[in-house]
């Protein structure tokens, strides 16, 4: 069925939601009724995500329906115990989130699995955590995380409280494409599922258990003097962070007024990232600012942390997410020093080769997954299942920190709590953040990293994605400034090559549309089109005697890569 044909089933379907006839009626663009009704909306590497509004290549109440409904279909063909189990439901701060959440909730019920749904919002690891606190057969988040303010999101979660990954995310997808009809779906009264107890309604005792195991992680300063600017920019993480640092000891903690309440609209930035400098802007312009220590910034499911600290000149400076990586590798394995022998740091392929030499420094294995948190949760679990090694930390460069064993995704709050830990550290030392991390690249070498993120959407945009990939696949460069190609790496194919012997070798991780060159002196850049935003991401790292050679490094590396993609 072409989109013209889908565009008019829903605009004849008479009990069509409201507000998204309403989008229909005033619809008169060829090209944008195309894109909504050209495909169904994909499950990426964080779920399912795209912009709010009408069509099957949208955000709307009737994808969470058929999505909710594949995955109660998937529980209960797996398990009729699975019912029992239910699945926990949790939602932040975006336009509709609670909505959809109660979608969710409804269709669950009506098939006679028990759903716990969060009274308000909450930040993704709470729900992570929930799903093993609860013994849940799964969970589901309503996101976005840190995309634009147009998009929502769908995520969901195994057993483990971990993403689903393969085969169990293939076997749910199959039931999802089984729908053929979005408006059949059964949906129960909310007052009756509640009234019935098939949808229970949960908090303060989830939260009193998710604070007292993050707490359980990171070690209390009581009488801090550390004096901290915390932003929640309008999501989940203002009551979780600010609770927990004030359990930890954290009194002069100053939240951002401004950016304090929940607000779908995030009417204070541009784009809800704690990875973009203009975020902190208010924090950084505040009075409280001009002794301040630290500034840390949650997005609006509060998975992602941002730093900013001062630079030797007294200056801010925003910490990317392999710094702050790397400086808390440093911190947490050399003050925890009961870990095992077999402890194992986890990362992405897409992260800064120093923090896995710096856990390498400290006795520690490193592991490469590819990009997305659940292939980082997914090992956890099998630690936690043989016991041949022990998680200690993992973490991406897209600001995701994880310690402990109480959940298996990213967690600001958590990843706040450490940050605060180690600058207290630090500044009992006579020393700042940014004095940390200098003393990490005068030992290991000066890492400089980058992303370059373009943005390409609709069907064209796809297609562009795709040529970009192929040519790199086609025609890549071998060397650059005094570097020497000596891996590339294809994770579409699951091979990869040394230019030194010519010798082709398995890659042992899922199938993944990524490609990564790998010069001698731990430098190298990688594309891979992101799997919840239409975007195509290139990724940069290089390294260099001083801050000064990797620049130039950079520099050049850029150059040539952009060459290729504009040809």
């Amino acid at each position: 069925m072409g989109y013209k044909e889908v565009y008019q089933l829903w605009k004849d379907y008479p009990e069509l939601n409201a507000d998204l006839r309403a989008e229909l009626e005033t619809m008169t663009d060829e090209g944008e009724i195309e894109d909504r009704f050209y495909q169904d909306l994909e499950f990426g590497t964080g779920g399912m995500r795209g912009k709010i509004g009408a069509g099957i290549n949208r955000m709307n109440v009737y994808i969470v329906a058929k999505a909710t409904y594949g995955l109660g279909k998937y529980l209960l063909g797996a398990d009729p115990k699975n019912a029992e189990k239910g699945v926990a439901i949790a939602f932040d701060s975006r336009n509709k989130s609670a909505e959809f959440a109660q979608t969710a909730a409804r269709v669950l019920a009506s098939m006679g699995v028990q759903a716990y749904l969060f009274e308000s919002l909450r930040p993704t690891p709470v729900l992570s955590f929930t799903v093993r606190h609860v013994g849940a057969a799964g969970g589901i988040v309503i996101t976005a995380s840190h995309n634009p303010k147009e998009y929502n999101g769908y995520k969901v979660y195994g057993p483990d409280g971990g993403q689903m990954v393969s085969p169990a995310a293939d076997e749910l997808v199959a039931e999802i494409e089984k729908i053929d009809n979005y408006f059949d779906i059964p949906l129960a009264n909310m007052q009756t599922a509640v009234e019935d107890g098939m949808i229970q309604i949960i908090g303060r005792e989830v939260d009193d258990a998710y604070a007292a195991a993050v707490e359980n992680v990171v070690k209390a300063n009581p009488g801090s003097d550390l004096k901290v600017i915390y932003t929640p920019i309008h999501g989940s993480g203002n009551v979780p962070v600010r609770r927990v640092l004030d359990d930890l000891g954290y009194k002069n903690v100053t939240v951002v007024a401004e950016q304090e309440q929940p607000d779908g609209s995030f009417p204070t930035v541009s784009y809800p990232n704690p990875e973009e400098r203009s975020v902190f802007n208010i924090a950084m312009e505040m009075p409280e600012a001009r002794d301040v220590d630290i500034i840390i910034g949650t997005d609006p499911d509060c998975d992602r942390v941002g730093v900013v600290g001062r630079n030797a000149e007294g200056e801010f400076v925003v910490f990317t997410g392999n710094q702050t990586g790397a400086l808390l590798v440093d911190y947490f394995l050399k003050t925890r020093t009961g870990l095992p022998d077999n402890k194992v740091v986890i990362k992405t392929i897409v992260t800064s080769e120093l923090g896995g030499i710096v856990a390498k420094s400290h006795g520690a294995e490193v592991v490469d997954v590819l990009t997305g948190f659940k292939y980082i949760g997914e090992h956890m679990t099998e630690y936690e299942a043989t016991g041949e090694k022990t998680f200690a930390f993992g973490y991406e460069e897209s600001y995701g920190y994880l310690a402990g064993n109480y959940a298996r995704d990213k967690d600001a709050v958590l990843a706040s709590a450490l940050v605060c830990e180690m600058a207290d550290y630090y500044k009992k030392q006579g020393m700042t953040l940014y004095d940390a991390l200098e003393g990490l690249y005068q030992k290991f070498g000066y890492f400089i990293e980058g992303i370059q993120s373009m943005t390409l959407e609709g069907i064209e945009g796809k297609k562009q994605i795709a040529n970009i990939m192929e040519k790199f696949r086609a025609n890549h460069f071998n060397t650059f400034a005094d570097e020497k190609l000596v891996t590339y790496n294809d994770y579409q194919s699951k091979e990869s090559l040394d230019l030194a012997g010519g010798e082709k070798s398995a890659i042992d991780l899922p199938k993944s549309n990524v490609l990564k060159f790998v010069f001698n002196e731990n430098s190298w850049y990688a594309l891979r089109p992101s799997g919840t935003e239409p975007k195509l991401k290139v990724y940069y790292s290089v390294t260099g005697r001083s801050r000064e050679s990797a620049e130039e490094k950079m520099e050049i590396l850029r150059k040539a890569v952009n060459e290729i993609i504009e040809a």
